[in-house]
C-alpha cells in the first residue's frame, strides 16, 4: 500500500510542476488561482511523502518520488507546453524509467 501512496505522491508532484508551468503565462487572478494550486498539491504530495516513509526506506522513498515528478514533468513539458522531445532527452528520461524500477526491485 505504500508503494501506492508513494506514486500518488510523485504525481502530485507532476501537479505542483504543472501549476508553476502555468503560472508564466497568468495575471491577476488567474495566477493567484495556480499558486493556489501549487500549494495545495505540494501539500498533498509531502504528506503523501511523510506517510510513504514510515514504513519504506527513505534513499528510495525519495528518489523514486523525485524520480516519477521529473519523469512526469517532462512528459508533462512535452504534451502540454510543447517542449522539444529531443533523443536525448527522451533516452535520459528511459534510464530514468529503469533506475526507478531497478530501485523498487531491489527495495
Amino acid at each position: 500500500m505504500n508503494w501506492i501512496i508513494l506514486i500518488l505522491a510523485g504525481l502530485f508532484e507532476v501537479a505542483f510542476a504543472y501549476c508553476l508551468g502555468k503560472v508564466k503565462g497568468t495575471t491577476g487572478n488567474e495566477m493567484l488561482g495556480w499558486y493556489a494550486g501549487f500549494v495545495l498539491t505540494l501539500t498533498i504530495s509531502m504528506t503523501l511523502l511523510i506517510r510513504a516513509t514510515q514504513t519504506l526506506p527513505i534513499g528510495t522513498a525519495y528518489a523514486v518520488w523525485t524520480g516519477i515528478g521529473a519523469v512526469g514533468t517532462v512528459l508533462v513539458g512535452i504534451f502540454v507546453f510543447k517542449e522539444p522531445a529531443t533523443f536525448w532527452r527522451l533516452f535520459f528520461i528511459t534510464t530514468l524509467i529503469g533506475s526507478i524500477v531497478g530501485l523498487k526491485a531491489v527495495s
